[in-house]
């Protein structure tokens, strides 16, 4: 795929650009600095490289980012969800998400999500649009820029699921973890998908550095293709055998995203059959108490339901940990604060 915005490129693509537009070879290597480390904002902040060719360069291949449109901060844990607009008036948002470890950056990967999973605001709205890599990049660059301190770890699991705009994500991949930009350690990126087994397959081949996260929230068929119309496309079945083959592949665990919704699938003997169903997997279980949406009627578990539910766990050997809660008091969760944007604005 050629990709035709400035930001998208890789650093050999850009040397090929800058010189078939007539200029030396290093002026490729000083854009590129400018746009992935200087993390400039536009091409008139570049100031050892001549306007007339930046004009030039622009005009065939544009700048394209993302503009702040709303930021709310928690009270409670110092969470950050971040509004942005696209250059099409399309908006999308993203989390930072302080840790001792380091500033934790959640992105979005399309503008919407066709995935229809029913616990999800983000889906409720449709898929607008795929985003550029360029435009999943400066989702990061923005808030390292705003924050002025360093990201050093990032979730593709905002709006959009990551695997159905395959290509563009890699390509962020490339440049984000690329030393000459930000030199995000693949290790310290996330990729979240409902289980697109083709491409879970694909992953594990292109980018085996990367950690792989499932959206399973159902311990069988059943009740999965209730929660999630993905599970009418791939079985069960089909899903762990790629999660297996990616374990195998990359020697890394996966991670299985457990949303548990009150009197859903929460209870004990789903725990029981969740852990029959990864027995032997080098693999996680992360329990998320979904977060409530207006428009749909699920309710979070009690936590003493959500400990039992993670003792069973434990007590079939499998890693299990109940997510932290952040940012609860400012619409956090994927797609809850584009949605209502979108409302009230009639973008």
């Amino acid at each position: 795929m050629q990709w035709t915005d400035l930001r998208s490129m890789t650093a050999p693509e850009l040397l090929s650009v800058v010189t078939e537009l007539g200029e030396k070879k290093f002026r490729a290597g000083q854009i590129y600095d400018w746009l992935h480390k200087k993390l400039v904002r536009g091409t008139d902040q570049i100031t050892n490289v001549s306007p007339a060719f930046l004009g030039r360069l622009t005009e065939a291949y544009p700048l394209y980012g993302v503009r702040r449109e709303a930021c709310l901060s928690s009270d409670l844990d110092g969470t950050k969800k971040y509004l942005f607009r696209l250059h099409d008036d399309n908006v999308i948002e993203s989390v930072l998400m302080p840790y001792k470890h380091g500033n934790s950056v959640c992105i979005s990967s399309q503008a919407g999500c066709r995935m229809g999973c029913r616990f999800c605001a983000s889906t409720l709205l449709g898929l607008t649009r795929n985003l550029y890599p360029s435009e999943m990049l400066d989702q990061i660059y923005s808030i390292q820029e705003e924050t002025g301190q360093r990201v050093s770890h990032v979730v593709v699991m905002g709006t959009g699921e990551p695997f159905d705009n395959y290509d563009s994500l890699c390509r962020m991949i490339e440049i984000l973890s690329d030393p000459k930009g930000l030199g995000i350690s693949r290790r310290n990126i996330t990729v979240s998908t409902c289980g697109l087994v083709p491409q879970i397959y694909r992953f594990a081949d292109d980018l085996p550095q990367v950690t792989l996260a499932i959206s399973l929230h159902a311990p069988n068929d059943e009740m999965r293709r209730k929660l999630m119309p993905v599970a009418n496309r791939y079985s069960m079945e089909e899903l762990m055998e790629a999660a297996r083959y990616y374990t195998e592949k990359t020697k890394r665990r996966v991670t299985f995203e457990y949303s548990l919704v009150r009197g859903v699938n929460d209870g004990k003997d789903q725990a029981r059959e969740l852990a029959r169903r990864v027995a032997g997997m080098n693999c996680h279980i992360n329990l998320i108490p979904v977060n409530p949406i207006s428009e749909r009627i699920f309710e979070q578990p009690d936590r003493s339901r959500v400990d039992a539910f993670a003792g069973l766990l434990a007590g079939n050997h499998v890693q299990v940990t109940v997510r932290r809660e952040m940012g609860r008091d400012i619409q956090a969760a994927c797609g809850q604060l584009r949605k209502s944007y979108v409302e009230r604005s009639g973008s």
